[in-house]
């Protein structure tokens, strides 16, 4: 079934925890839930403005609703705190796990702490984050998680080492926390985004020819938009993936099939 981006009501009245949520991806998934009829908690670190922004998009949308709050994911406090604030809005119904750091040092130049940064925020927040979320979906019975992996995880590029250790801890701990939660029916998949138009994304590469070498090997001849992101997100999210457990999902355009080592490096 197909569903109508302005009147579904897939998740109408359940709460949501989308973390980084003040730009990209989060952003544009915190909107996507509202739109359906989700209560989204929108999940930010630094960037306030960003998150006013999300959270009046999503009352422009006129399905759900949200509210703002600024937590550390990377620490166990601020782990504690954004569960606290869900908490106050009812039943956790799903966990989105999109907040990121990204280290591009090369391997021998980086400090352990950017390593370190990399982990807290990009597996240790999640692992809490879920197991919180978990324990109080088990109440009710169900429940989905979803983390955001990265292509990179999979097809390694320069200077980005502690990142994509990280991206690979987090699809393994995708599976193993599908095969522990699975007896209380609730369901742990991942994404892994190709390449975004995200400012994340553009932080990355700045040489202002980057955007044309990248898309020309993408099959969609592309980047990607942070709404169709969203929009698979969703999916997992829903009931309509409700045989779909333990899988990381890519959302590339087919980049993870191609040979696509000279666009990550940057060569023309």
């Amino acid at each position: 079934m197909r569903h109508n981006a302005m009147t579904s009501k897939r998740f109408e009245n359940q709460v949501v925890i989308v973390t980084g949520a003040s730009q990209g991806i989060g952003q544009a998934t915190a909107i996507a839930f509202a739109r359906e009829g989700a209560f989204v908690v929108v999940n930010y670190r630094q960037n306030a403005e960003g998150a006013r922004q999300t959270l009046a998009a999503m009352e422009t949308v006129g399905q759900g609703g949200g509210v703002l709050v600024q937590a550390d994911v990377g620490a166990l406090e601020g782990c504690l705190a954004l569960m606290e604030a869900a908490d106050a809005l009812g039943p956790v119904s799903v966990l989105v796990n999109n907040a990121a750091f990204i280290a591009r040092s090369s391997f021998l130049d980086a400090p352990v702490e950017e390593l370190t940064r990399s982990f807290e925020v990009n597996v240790r927040g999640p692992y809490y984050l879920s197991q919180m979320a978990a324990r109080r979906m088990i109440r009710q019975g169900r429940g989905a998680i979803i983390h955001i992996s990265s292509i990179l995880a999979r097809q390694a590029m320069p200077n980005r080492s502690a990142y994509i250790a990280s991206k690979g801890a987090i699809e393994a701990l995708t599976r193993a926390m599908a095969l522990d939660l699975a007896p209380y029916n609730i369901r742990v998949n991942a994404i892994a985004p190709g390449l975004v138009d995200t400012k994340a994304l553009r932080a990355g590469f700045p040489h202002p020819e980057f955007e044309r070498v990248l898309a020309s090997y993408i099959l969609a001849n592309r980047l990607g938009r942070p709404e169709e992101l969203a929009r698979a997100i969703l999916f997992l999210a829903s009931d309509e993936a409700s045989y779909i457990n333990g899988i990381v999902l890519p959302v590339d355009a087919g980049l993870a099939i191609t040979e696509a080592g000279p666009a990550i490096h940057g060569d023309s």
